[in-house]
C-alpha cells in the first residue's frame, strides 16, 4: 500500500516545506518586521494529486473514530478530497452538532492551505500573526490534516467535537491508518 503521510505543522510564516526537509528561513534583523522575511523556498508547496478514494477515506475514517471511541471522546469526522470537497463524513453518536461544520471546515482548509491546521493555532497564540484570522477559510484550530501520499496531497481529514489537542490525535490516527 502506498505511504500515506499527514504534513506536520511547520509553525508559522518562517519555515518552509521543501523536498521533505524543514528549512528555516533566514533570521530578521533587530527590530525589523519578521514578515518581511522573504523565504529561498515557497513553503508548504506540495502539489494536488489525484483525489483520495472513497474507500480510503473511510479507512482513515474508522480509524479515527476508533481512536475517539477508545478515548471515550464523541466526534465528527470528515475527509475531503484534493479539491476540498467532501468525500466521506461520520458522526459519532452524541458528538456535538456544531462540529459537524468545523470537522469539514477543519478537513477543507488543511486541503487548501496545504498545511496542518495547527499551523494557523501556532501562528496567532505563538507568533502573533493575527491577521491570519482575516484569510479567507483558515480556521486556526487543530484537527485539520493534509493526506499526502507520494508527496502529493490527495486529500485532508478533519475532527471536531473534543478539545482542539483531542482532535488532532484522532486526526493522526486516521492519517496513521493510511500508511500501513
Amino acid at each position: 500500500m502506498p505511504r500515506l503521510a499527514g504534513l506536520t505543522a511547520l509553525g508559522a510564516v518562517f519555515v518552509s516545506f521543501a523536498g521533505g526537509a524543514q528549512q528555516a528561513a533566514a533570521p530578521a534583523a533587530a527590530g525589523a518586521n519578521p514578515l518581511d522575511v522573504v523565504p529561498e523556498k515557497m513553503p508548504f508547496d506540495v502539489p494536488y494529486g489525484a483525489p483520495i478514494t472513497l474507500e480510503r477515506a473511510m479507512v482513515a475514517i474508522n480509524a479515527a473514530v476508533a481512536e475517539a471511541r477508545r478515548r471515550d471522546w464523541k466526534l465528527n469526522v470528515a475527509v475531503m478530497d484534493s479539491g476540498g470537497n467532501l468525500v466521506a463524513f461520520q458522526r459519532m453518536d452524541g458528538a456535538q452538532l456544531a462540529s459537524i461544520q468545523v470537522s469539514e471546515h477543519k478537513a477543507r482548509a488543511a486541503v487548501t492551505f496545504r498545511r496542518e491546521t495547527k499551523a494557523w493555532e501556532s501562528a496567532i497564540q505563538t507568533g502573533g500573526l493575527n491577521y491570519v484570522m482575516t484569510l479567507d477559510g483558515v480556521i486556526a484550530a487543530r484537527g485539520g490534516i493534509p493526506l499526502v501520499e507520494g508527496g502529493r496531497i490527495i486529500g485532508g481529514i478533519g475532527c471536531s467535537g473534543g478539545t482542539s489537542s483531542q482532535d488532532e490525535a484522532a486526526c493522526k490516527a486516521g492519517v496513521a491508518a493510511l500508511q500501513k
